[in-house]
């Protein structure tokens, strides 16, 4: 029986990865919900509701574990000159001390593995410079450093990868999304003439989460139809 941990699993890329596990034999999931109360029910599925912005101390699961994979995120665009502090520390609390925090209390759990991995989501934006990325550049910037350093502390036994995605169709990213004039101008903006999708992400981070990417550590993987060339 293989564990996994699922932090954000209710809706977007996240709930692409759990479909896309919930398919494999012998698996169970911890996965995690904010506010909605989700509608996929298995019997391979534990659902408990958790803030990852709380930085709690309490383990979500005491099986070991498998993996992690962390999706909680955020596309807040704004001039740097209107950035607030407390903006700029909201957003490290949901993509940056978040993971950090969901890791640590669950590294005893995944000890008994002989190659754990974990998952976490950057942006291209961290890769290519963008006016007005200020507040995600940081946080996922240092994301992507802890995760390159944790790679090498944490190996043998755990290994450590990000996917940094190109604006993605998800409810995160509607606002960017809801009209064909918008959509339009987006898909232009990628040589492949599209936008990410979450299914095809999940692919990836169920890749990584394999044993055919066992020779992968620390690596932060960009999936962005062109867009940073």
């Amino acid at each position: 029986m293989k564990n996994f941990l699922i932090i954000g699993a209710s809706s977007g890329i996240g709930y692409s990865v759990l479909n896309n596990l919930i398919k494999e034999e012998q698996i169970s999931i911890t996965a995690t919900y904010l506010s909605k109360e989700p509608i996929l029910k298995s019997n391979k599925i534990e659902w408990i509701q958790f803030d990852a912005t709380k930085q709690s101390t309490n383990q979500l699961t005491n099986k070991p574990l498998n993996g992690i994979v962390y999706c909680p995120g955020s596309i807040n665009l704004k001039p740097f000159k209107r950035i607030k502090k407390e903006e700029l520390l909201n957003e490290m609390n949901l993509n940056f001390f978040g993971f950090f925090s969901v890791l640590q209390m669950h590294l005893e759990n995944m000890k008994h593995s002989e190659s754990a991995s974990v998952v976490a989501f950057s942006s291209v934006a961290v890769h290519k410079g963008l006016s007005f990325h200020s507040l995600v550049n940081s946080s996922k910037g240092a994301l992507e450093s802890l995760v390159k350093s944790l790679a090498i502390e944490l190996a043998p036994n755990i290994r450590l990868n990000l996917i940094a995605p190109s604006l993605t169709k998800t409810p995160l990213s509607e606002k960017f999304l809801n009209t064909e004039s918008k959509l339009e101008h987006h898909i232009n903006n990628h040589p492949l003439k599209v936008i990410g999708d979450p299914g095809n992400i999940a692919e990836m981070v169920s890749f990584l989460l394999s044993d055919k990417s066992k020779f992968m550590t620390g690596q932060s993987i960009i999936m962005d139809g062109g867009f940073s060339l």
